[in-house]
């Protein structure tokens, strides 16, 4: 995903372009990692001494509520944020932990078993060992 201009990607969908909200978006798009709060917080602290974690996670439920980030849980105690809110798919490495984007084809997936049902959101998670592990 490409932004040209945080501040107006924010104001367009609602948001007032704080420094620290900008920031922590410019972070999501840069680290397509699926970063935690922690990490966020982390990696944006030395930067902006007045950040505080309750800020990363307020900042990103706004982001969430306005459509602008979604959140991934493939492990029950640990939730990650996406800015690419487009259909796809995520995998995780169980050895190196880092989460990757996979396209996936919704049209192209069976789902028997589901006439009658609504479905309001899916999630595609798969778990293995990347390439990169694989080949250490």
């Amino acid at each position: 995903m490409y932004v040209e201009n945080i501040g107006e990607h924010l104001k367009i969908h609602d948001i007032k372009p704080s420094y620290q909200r900008m920031k922590i978006f410019e972070y999501l798009l840069e680290n397509k990692t699926h970063p935690t709060v922690d990490e966020i917080y982390k990696a944006l602290c030395p930067e902006i001494p007045t950040l505080s974690k309750t800020t990363v996670y307020n900042t990103l439920n706004l982001f969430i509520e306005k459509g602008i980030t979604k959140v991934i849980t493939i492990e029950e105690n640990e939730t990650r944020y996406d800015v690419d809110v487009h259909v796809h798919g995520h995998f995780k490495c169980v050895e190196c932990k880092k989460v990757y984007d996979i396209p996936v084809a919704l049209d192209q997936l069976v789902f028997d078993g589901m006439n009658g049902f609504k479905v309001d959101e899916y999630h595609v998670y798969f778990k293995g060992i990347c390439p990169h592990c694989q080949n250490k």
